[in-house]
């Protein structure tokens, strides 16, 4: 199972479909596709700054003197650290667009995990579900 954390939008009129899930955990696709992933997010400002660290990161590896090897540890190091920092980029970037976290949820996928915080929260505070009322 995967856990996920549901933010929500602040005003109550959003409803529970602009609701954004984010995974726990690292992210492969930040790990691959480092400022592309920030790209395909929206995260702008983030995405910037990543490829202001690769280039610096090359360059000081350049004047340092890295033969190739050691050029590929410290861009896979930079990647791995990105890699396990995306989710929490992702999580940021939402507070800081006025979203609130609602809820941590678990579920085999996104959607399972999604399906669960709905339930969740169409039931009342006596358990029962405000559709079947």
């Amino acid at each position: 199972m995967r856990v996920y954390t549901v933010h929500v939008p602040p005003a109550p009129s959003a409803g529970a479909g602009e609701a954004i899930l984010i995974k726990e955990g690292f992210c492969w696709p930040a790990f691959f596709f480092t400022v592309l992933w920030a790209l395909f997010h929206r995260l702008w400002l983030v995405a910037a700054g990543l490829l202001v660290i690769a280039a610096v990161l090359n360059g000081l590896g350049a004047v340092v003197g890295l033969d190739p090897v050691g050029q590929l540890a410290l861009a896979l190091g930079y990647q791995t650290l990105v890699g396990y920092a995306a989710n929490d980029l992702r999580r940021r970037s939402a507070e800081r667009a006025g979203y609130v976290e609602a809820a941590v949820v678990a579920g085999a996928d996104q959607l399972a995990a999604e399906q669960r915080y709905l339930d969740h929260a169409l039931a009342g505070p006596g358990g029962r579900a405000a559709a079947a009322a």
